[in-house]
């Protein structure tokens, strides 16, 4: 008999018996945990298992991370996920890698001598462009910090034949390819995102072949179930990916030999699809290939006996966990210096960054614009700190579409500096990538309404640290302008804080003038926690927001509202271009004492109720939308905390429910004026 050569690149009793732990696990959850109620949403990987196994042991270096989805569970076996985490995962059990907070296959780990994993996310598609952060955090650590141990590292992202249709594949081709950054891009084809068929996902059905004349871009395609095939396509996929360090493609055709999820019955395949999917299982080929080759038949069925024991016993060890206590549901949605986390930030890298100070300390007396406050603050944290990069659309040499990093590039170089494809989902996708590798970013918005594209990779960098458990965090500064200016109109114009506000997970700061500025901003970019920093245009070069330059050491704590002026008869709360006007309002008023807020998540419960305990009756005076506006919130705690205090009625001046229009006359239905504040601070006065 001639015996098969194996591929020596791979440790093959491990695959074999992670291949099989891992089908024994999903046949246990769908013919036994889940009927029983004890895993609730199971989705299932058989069928998956081989190119994943194969390449989780390819990726050893000290940088190198992958970004997986849903259907990665046997790549998380390989990289060092015990099986009893992963039954506890699914089974929402405290020893899961989110302790219960997400769902079960849906993981997230730390470096265990193999590839660290990135947060998974459930969005289809939302992993793509955090995975080429991380890519450009390699090169980054390689060229900038001159980090030796991410020599040679790579970054591997997972997805389906149904991700690729998605806005996140696209946006984190382009990044990989116009900048040749060491991504590796595996496309699990099984034909079918849950019912509906690759032909309706891809033209042709085949990324690869379609992708062939892609600049920069090098591919392979193969089967994903035949080992020996399969073997040499991954080890020639990862070598090359090593010496090239540009990204690559892989796509390994394998078969979906379960439903979509365990609530998907696969009704829409017929026996005979179904017959040849089964005909295509990775273990039978697994089986074949390595018996005799390297195992007998009996050592074959000994080591899935093995299986079987380690699988049963994990989930015994699993079921003897308790589900998690309501009362630490709240932990680890914000920074928490008792809890650090293990990935992500400059904590996680041991720096520590210098503490400020809350006292203004101008060099000269000189007012400034908020541009230029801001341009300052991000030039001396520049240099203050190597980790931080400044990057979006136009931002470099141009300066910003509003200036604001105007000569930063020059200075500081395009690798810090930089300008990005126009894709906001890329701009804020990588930033969280790029904070996973210990950098600071600190990504430009150009307009508030422009984020609207990246609302899934804002909402999930919110998420990060409670998902994980507080394991990992992205403190990722992404700095928005918006509201209108001289002129407004329904696309540059928009405010909307509720949106991020009501977001878990985000600090939102918006500042009305350059002191305030320069102390929310330097804050924001020496924390650890992600930002939203608002820059209202109408303030940018305002002369009432100019202000003499605070120092270099200047910052001001978030939740920590500015008392503007001081009166026993009307508490005004307000915020951004909203406060010149209030002032202007109350010029000719005696008795209103008007609070700027600065920031709306924290907001400053502890003035503003003092305020209206001292005043008894309180305005909240904001420009986005009133219905359902941040405003409503603030009125419902003021009515709860000081309801026996509040001699009228709490009322709001803010827009009604359409876009700021571009004509300037219609703007003055819409913006609150100060003739219409003043209006409603002389009702309240007089009540």
């Amino acid at each position: 008999m001639i015996l098969k050569t194996l591929h020596p690149a791979f440790d093959w009793h491990e695959v074999a018996r992670l291949a099989l732990c891992s089908r024994l696990m999903d046949e246990m959850e769908e013919e036994e945990l889940t009927p029983q109620g004890l895993v609730t949403y199971q989705f299932s990987a058989r069928g998956h298992e081989l190119g994943q196994l194969l390449i989780s042991q390819l990726l050893d270096r000290p940088f190198d991370a992958a970004s997986a989805y849903y259907r990665s569970r046997p790549f998380l076996l390989g990289s060092g996920l015990t099986l009893t985490e992963a039954f506890a995962s699914d089974m929402a059990r405290v020893g899961g890698l989110s302790g219960g907070r997400d769902v079960g296959v849906v993981f997230n780990m730390p470096r265990r001598q193999r590839a660290l994993v990135l947060p998974m996310s459930g969005d289809v598609g939302s992993q793509f462009t955090p995975a080429v952060g991380w890519a450009q955090g390699i090169v980054y650590h390689k060229t900038i910090l001159k980090n030796t141990d991410a020599g040679n590292a790579i970054a591997v992202v997972f997805g389906g034949d149904g991700a690729v249709a998605t806005n996140g594949f696209w946006a984190a081709l382009t990044i990989a390819t116009t900048l040749e950054l060491p991504l590796l891009f595996v496309v699990e084809d099984n034909e079918y995102a849950i019912s509906v068929r690759s032909p309706l996902q891809t033209p042709g059905s085949n990324i690869a072949a379609n992708l062939a004349s892609f600049k920069n871009l090098t591919i392979w395609d193969g089967s994903g179930t035949n080992p020996a095939e399969t073997a040499e396509l991954v080890h020639t996929a990862v070598r090359h990916m090593r010496e090239w360090n540009g990204p690559g493609l892989l796509r390994l055709t394998v078969p979906r030999l379960s439903g979509h999820s365990s609530v998907d019955n696969q009704a829409y395949k017929s026996e005979a699809e179904r017959a040849a999917e089964w005909e295509r299982d990775p273990l039978a080929g697994l089986h074949q290939y390595l018996v005799p080759a390297l195992l007998t038949q009996a050592e074959w069925e000994g080591l899935r006996q093995e299986a079987a024991e380690a699988v049963a016993q994990a989930r015994d060890e699993a079921l003897a966990q308790p589900q998690g206590d309501p009362a630490t549901v709240t932990r680890f949605v914000f920074h928490n210096p008792d809890a650090p986390p293990q990935v992500g930030g400059l904590l996680a890298a041991g720096i520590e960054l210098p503490a400020g100070t809350d006292t203004p300390q101008p060099p000269d007396p000189r007012r400034i614009n908020m541009i230029e406050a801001i341009r300052r603050t991000l030039e001396v944290e520049l240099a203050v700190n190597n980790r931080l990069l400044v990057f979006g659309e136009d931002v470099g040499l141009k300066g910003g579409v509003h200036a604001a990093t105007l000569g930063l590039q020059t200075r500081f170089g395009d690798g810090r500096v930089f300008d990005t494809s126009l894709n906001e989902e890329g701009i804020i996708g990588r930033s969280v990538g790029l904070a996973y590798a210990g950098l600071v970013p600190v990504p430009e918005i150009q307009f508030r309404k422009y984020a609207d594209p990246a609302t899934e990779q804002i909402n999930n960098l919110g998420t990060v640290r409670w998902r994980t458990h507080g394991r990992f965090a992205a403190p990722v500064i992404i700095r928005i302008p918006g509201g209108y200016r001289k002129i407004g109109d329904p696309w540059h114009s928009v405010t909307s804080e509720v949106t991020f506000a009501h977001q878990p997970g985000l600090l939102f700061a918006c500042p009305s003038n350059a002191e305030d500025a320069v102390g929310l901003l330097r804050t924001a970019l020496r924390g650890h926690d992600p930002v939203i920093f608002f820059e209202h245009r109408a303030m940018l070069d305002a002369a009432w927001a100019r202000r003499p330059y605070p120092g270099d050491d200047y910052m001001l704590p978030f939740g920590k509202a500015k008392l503007v002026t001081e009166g026993d008869d009307l508490t005004v709360v307000t915020w951004g271009a909203m406060v010149e006007r209030c002032e202007l309002a109350a010029a000719e008023l005696a008795g209103v004492e008007i609070i700027d807020l600065r920031t709306l998540s924290p907001w400053d419960k502890t003035a503003v109720f003092a305020s209206v305990q001292k005043t008894s009756k309180c305005l909240v005076v904001h420009e986005d939308i009133q219905f359902g506006g941040f405003g409503a919130e603030i009125a419902a705690a003021v009515a709860s905390a000081c309801f026996l205090d509040l001699d009228a009625p709490i009322e709001r001046v803010a827009a009604p429910a359409v876009p700021v229009p571009f004509s300037t006359s219609l703007m003055e239905g819409v913006v609150p004026t100060v003739a219409a504040i003043r209006q409603a601070m002389e009702k309240l006065l007089a009540f």
